[in-house]
């Protein structure tokens, strides 16, 4: 092989080997985050004495013309400044000279990108937060029209109880709850700054990561210098509450793509969210709650990437992290535009409050009402009181009716022991009556939905 030909090949591996080792493609999404970082790393130097006020000065202002260059589009981002923190590094010692040397002083890359990424994370736990107390809003507003809509509570997909509509709602509400505390969990848990760790062991400069923390909005430094550098906890942190938020999206885009078929006809989505089919002109699908379910599977698969990287790593750092941002920031802007669109599903969605009633006359869904009743009134033991309502379930079908549509002669003729049943059964089986009995704490009641709506319309305008 000629020189000429061995030297592109060596361009060529080492330009390879430049975009393999290179994170600053994707890394850049950090900026704002690398100023902030940077410019509080300053002023601490700059307090401690080493840097003087005038370096600091024009640390700062340089720092923000790069912020400025890089949102205006102006900023050129090349594989050769390698990650996010040397391409501001460098920009900034182009526009103040020798200034911009010193910023460095006391800091490592590994405490930077630890600093830059908790900061990134830290902002969109809370910007998540902001987006599910929005969300849950709206489920308790929905929620709020409907305590008295009737429609079939189920189990293993088959029609089991009567409930109100509102009270299924408030289900989600409460999933959705838990994901706003899991994230604001996190938030206190990992709001530690990472700054001045340096590679893995501190520093000897006399720096004070106290006044650094301060200015960055941490409530303190971390503890341990070489676990900082190489913990990631609080990306998976947010990965898995992403993960497990996605999945509550998931569950409530099932149920709508569920009750917007034509076998339920429970509700129809706004036509902003849902497409006709582009053969069938007579077809509306549910496109949008089709996506929002597929889309919670590209974030799990980030949660398990990055448990996967960190599973085997030594202390300190090492260049697998690099493999940590990519998937936090996919995961991020997934959910953030699922609960977004989410959002307006259930503010639009039109409720068929008929076709929702006319559902609980399928599959006998007072009938534990009817147990009850011999349980309470007659005093038979539970499993008498189950075996003759299957009597009266079977007499119910044998007459094509729903149990609660029975006549009360039609009731005494299922099984002996009614013979002598009076007239008070009737309003047991009544499928209204049914879902307001259950009055116990977290019951479908409307006076329970309605004591559970003031519950989380408190707890709103506390968080």
């Amino acid at each position: 092989m000629s020189n000429q030909n061995n030297q592109i090949l060596k361009n060529t591996n080492a330009q390879i080997l430049d975009e393999f080792n290179a994170s600053i493609m994707f890394d850049k999404e950090l900026y704002a985050q690398d100023i902030t970082g940077s410019i509080a790393h300053s002023k601490m130097l700059c307090n401690q004495g080493i840097l003087t006020k005038d370096e600091q000065e024009a640390i700062e202002k340089g720092l923000l013309q790069v912020k400025d260059e890089i949102e205006s589009g102006q900023f050129k981002f090349s594989l050769e400044t390698e990650d996010i923190h040397m391409a501001v590094e460098s920009r900034l010692t182009e526009i103040i000279g020798e200034p911009g040397k010193r910023l460095h002083t006391a800091r490592s890359r590994n405490d930077q990108v630890a600093t830059d990424f908790r900061l990134y994370v830290q902002d969109k736990t809370e910007s998540i937060k902001a987006q599910l107390k929005e969300l849950i809003e709206v489920f308790v507003e929905v929620a709020n029209k409907h305590t008295t809509t009737l429609i079939p509570g189920m189990t293993h997909l088959q029609h089991a109880q009567p409930l109100n509509f509102g009270y299924h709602l408030l289900a989600y509400a409460n999933m959705f709850k838990r994901d706003f505390e899991r994230f604001e969990s996190s938030y206190k848990r990992n709001n530690f700054s990472p700054l001045g760790s340096a590679a893995l062991a501190g520093t000897p400069h006399n720096i004070d990561r106290f006044l650094s923390s301060e200015i960055l909005g941490f409530d303190a430094p971390t503890p341990h210098a070489m676990d900082t550098v190489s913990d990631r906890d609080f990306a998976l942190e947010i990965l898995f509450n992403i993960s497990t938020c996605m999945m509550h999206v998931s569950r409530i885009s099932e149920e709508l793509v569920t009750w917007s078929s034509y076998e339920f006809q429970f509700v129809r989505m706004s036509d902003e969210y849902a497409t006709t089919s582009s053969i069938m002109p007579q077809k509306k699908n549910p496109d949008v709650p089709e996506l929002l379910r597929g889309k919670t599977g590209r974030v799990y698969g980030n949660l398990i990437s990055l448990l996967t990287v960190m599973k085997g790593l030594p202390l300190a750092y090492n260049k697998d992290t690099q493999e940590d941002k990519e998937g936090v920031f996919d995961s991020v802007k997934t959910v953030e535009i699922s609960i977004k669109i989410l959002t307006e599903v259930i503010r639009t969605m039109i409720v068929n409050v008929d076709k929702m009633e006319a559902a609980c006359k399928i599959g006998h869904l007072s009938a534990t009402d009817l147990a009850d009743f011999l349980v309470q009134k007659q005093n038979m033991p539970f499993r008498t009181a189950y075996y003759i309502t299957k009597d009266v379930v079977a007499t119910a079908n044998s007459l094509n009716k729903d149990i609660s549509e029975l006549t009360l002669d039609e009731i005494r003729s299922a099984n002996e022991e009614l013979k002598n049943i009076d007239e008070e059964i009737l309003m047991y089986l009544d499928l209204r009556n049914s879902m307001n009995a259950r009055i116990s704490f977290g019951g479908t009641s409307t006076i329970q939905t309605v004591e559970q709506i003031k519950v989380f319309e408190e707890w709103l305008k506390k968080v």
